[in-house]
């Protein structure tokens, strides 16, 4: 998966296109720190954190799964998983190809689900969750894009930080 791959269609509205642009840009600073490395090194804790690289890629995977089924399915229901706290964890039986192949998935569903929304401004209402306010919130599509993006990139310094601390790779260097 790259950024390349994973534009917006030039039949897409401005906006539309920009911000889903600006995702993949930051998909693709992340997918650098993932470059030529093992299902052993995803794996390895290399800070005082628990983050490791394939947590980290799970986690967005899972993440951006859940916010495309949020805004496409526009009905407040709790995506499976979304409360999971395993996402944040590589498991044993998980490799670092079938993260990438999930991830580039999620790229695809949501840049679809975006392709299929007319107006960014148009509201959903999120799921319950136990730190939701008592009352139901409701986000504008644009800002679960935005969202997205600002997710994906604290998570991409966040790999920064692991990938360099697992073999002084880090993402400027490896550009």
């Amino acid at each position: 998966m790259t950024a390349s791959s994973h534009t917006s269609a030039p039949s897409l509205p401005d906006e539309h296109a920009e911000l889903l642009r600006a995702l993949a840009e930051q998909r693709e600073l992340l997918l650098i720190t993932l470059k030529e490395i093992s299902d052993a090194q995803a794996r390895e804790r290399t800070t005082v954190s628990e983050l490791t690289l394939g947590g980290i890629l799970r986690h967005l995977a899972q993440g951006e799964e859940a916010w495309t089924r949020i805004m496409a399915g526009g009905d407040g229901e709790l995506p499976d998983g979304m409360l999971d706290m395993e996402q944040y964890r590589m498991g044993e039986r998980d490799s670092l190809a079938g993260l990438l192949e999930r991830y580039a998935a999620a790229a695809r569903a949501t840049e679809e689900a975006v392709g299929g929304v007319g107006d960014l401004g148009r509201r959903v209402p999120l799921p319950v969750t136990p730190w939701s306010p008592p009352e139901r919130q409701f986000w504008s599509v644009r800002r679960i894009l935005l969202h997205l993006v600002r997710e994906t990139a604290q998570h991409a310094g966040h790999a920064d930080i692991v990938r360099e601390a697992l073999d002084g790779a880090n993402t400027t260097a490896q550009r």
